[in-house]
């Protein structure tokens, strides 16, 4: 088997590109030959993140690498041939999906090690656009703690035929948390302030339901149902207490 380094990349590259099948009858490949062959999709989006502010000093170009493959592999397994066959041109609609898993799993990646969360930019847009809407309050509420829960999820229903670009606007968690425990401690019992901080891991780690139950002692066989039911009243209480200007004013 061959060995290759850095001073030999390109002609390891060459050596990829050699080993593919001519055409572009894409369900021909095997998993390990798709893969490969968009290995340099992998490279391009790597290279073109290590040299933006928010990669800049968190990742490393390896470590970008590195996480792009990671995407690029999942994203392959994640493949629905008979959906794809749909698309007027499978090439375009097979690239532009891996693109977006690929740059989805390292812009988690860099948001995690820096800190940060990502509210949807359809979201944003309609909570900017109604700052008179009570609802208004609830959207920016749920889509936070979702935001939060979401943190190193992986968005794997995602229909390749209709790709959404993710042009969400970063906000920092620590500064997020900030702003919402002020709010939870304005407004929220002792016992539901603790449920939410626990919960999402607003300054410490994320405990589940049967944790809080056991930190807060909620005794009972439905503790943890207990602990569920006082995370959604707190919720609640946030949306019927706190004022739309508040909400703008973080947004």
């Amino acid at each position: 088997m061959k060995k290759y380094n850095v001073s030999n990349y390109v002609r390891y590259k060459e050596d990829l590109k050699a080993s593919m099948p001519d055409d572009n009858a894409y369900s021909s490949y095997t998993r390990d030959e798709l893969i490969i062959k968009f290995m340099p999709l992998v490279e391009n989006l790597a290279r073109k993140f290590s040299t933006t502010q928010q990669a800049s000093g968190v990742l490393s170009i390896n470590d970008l690498l590195q996480i792009g493959n990671e995407g690029l592999i999942r994203a392959v397994d994640k493949l629905d041939w008979e959906m794809l066959k749909e698309s007027d041109d499978i090439e375009k609609t097979l690239k532009s999906f891996l693109s977006k898993r690929i740059k989805g799993n390292i812009r988690r990646r860099i948001d995690m090690m820096r800190g940060d969360i990502r509210i949807p930019e359809h979201k944003l847009n309609e909570i900017r656009n109604n700052p008179n809407d009570k609802k208004m309050v609830a959207m920016f509420f749920n889509s936070v703690f979702l935001s939060i829960d979401a943190q190193v999820t992986n968005d794997d229903d995602e229909n390749m035929l209709y790709q959404v670009p993710d042009k969400s606007e970063p906000y920092n968690i620590q500064l997020m948390n900030v702003y919402l425990k002020g709010l939870m401690e304005k407004h929220l019992s002792g016992n539901e302030y603790e449920v939410l901080r626990l919960s999402y891991g607003l300054d410490c780690d994320k405990h589940s339901a049967k944790e809080i139950a056991s930190i807060l002692n909620i005794q009972g066989v439905s503790s943890y149902v207990r602990v569920s039911e006082l995370k959604k009243q707190a919720v609640q209480k946030l949306i019927d207490n706190v004022d739309q200007t508040q909400v703008l004013d973080i947004l």
